[in-house]
């Protein structure tokens, strides 16, 4: 029987994790899952847990959480991949905010859906991203995306905003950042062969599909295809944004003039004026950057998604 570690950060999703705690047990005990349940307690710990899962023989190391804990997970098990524990796989049951991780992997937000696509594990190896500038310049493993700028500094003002979750609290974001925060850069981006100078609105290099609980900015991406896919946006005026969401949010933004849209394994982006907001995964990278590259990695986890339809 496999043996599962599971991992709940019980303040994901502004605490419906922690809310969630009785169904997640419920469910792992109805699909007969030989688990254990260990509560995050401090930034990191998650990662520090994964890895020692992976290190103490674990099959299967489960995060219950949103994007953020998620790429803790991630980050702890490359670690132990690093160190030679590279037997186990992830999951997750998306309890949290944005849910945009999970849904880049396959994954439904719900914990009955979750343990259901748990006990069926069916499995894929799946890319993963390494992320190095601001505060990480030896590195940081991200699962989902990278984002520079305008999506960046959305999701630093979603943060402090304590009283939902869901699409609708990045819209409530992007209209404030829209109005009060953000200021884009002169940027060079440079992408394999490829190299652009732009003023940015902004730039989100993708393993998953979308981010900010909804906006689709790789309509096509696949976590296991070995490339990133790209999404480039021109700086706007400032109700040109506003113009703009509806098609991130449907993933047609290819069809703006503003936009475009490619493909990478290796991305370097560097502010030649003003600075760089960056995230990966929804957790910050730094507000005031000024160069980060990324790389992508090969077929590196095996993760458990849901069966593809016949």
């Amino acid at each position: 029987m496999l043996r599962y570690l599971l991992i709940v950060n019980p303040t994901s999703g502004r605490g419906f994790a922690g809310r969630s705690l009785p169904e997640i047990e419920q469910e792992m005990k109805k699909y007969t899952l030989d688990y254990k349940l260990i509560l995050t307690e401090r930034p990191w710990h998650a990662a520090d847990l994964a890895e020692q899962g992976a290190r103490e023989g674990y099959d299967v190391v489960v995060v219950a959480s949103g994007d953020g804990t998620a790429n803790e997970v991630l980050n702890g098990l490359m670690r132990a991949r690093q160190a030679g524990f590279d037997k186990v796989a992830m999951g997750i049951l998306a309890v949290g905010t944005g849910n945009d991780f999970a849904y880049g992997m396959g994954v439904p937000g719900g914990v009955e859906v979750g343990c259901r696509i748990l006990a069926d594990d069916y499995r894929r190896r799946t890319d993963v991203g390494l992320l190095k500038g601001g505060d990480y310049p030896d590195g940081r493993y991200f699962g989902n995306g990278v984002g520079v700028g305008f999506d960046a500094a959305t999701g630093f003002v979603a943060a402090r905003i304590r009283w939902m979750r869901g699409l609708l609290l990045y819209l409530i974001a992007a209209i404030e950042t829209i109005f009060i925060y953000y200021k884009a850069p002169s940027v060079r981006l440079t992408y394999d062969d490829q190299e652009m100078i732009l003023s940015s609105l902004m730039i989100s290099i993708m393993n998953g599909r979308r981010m900010g609980g909804g906006f689709f900015f790789a309509p096509e991406g696949d976590p296991a295809d070995g490339i990133f896919d790209l999404c480039i946006a021109r700086a706007v005026k400032q109700l040109r944004v506003f113009t703009l969401i509806p098609y991130f949010m449907k993933g047609t933004q290819a069809t703006q003039r503003e936009v475009t849209m490619g493909q990478a394994r290796k991305v370097t982006v560097s502010a030649l004026e003003g600075t760089l907001p960056v995230h990966c995964d929804g957790e910050t990278v730094c507000h005031t950057g000024s160069q980060i590259s990324v790389e992508l990695l090969a077929g590196q986890i095996e993760f458990i998604t849901q069966r593809p339809e016949a």
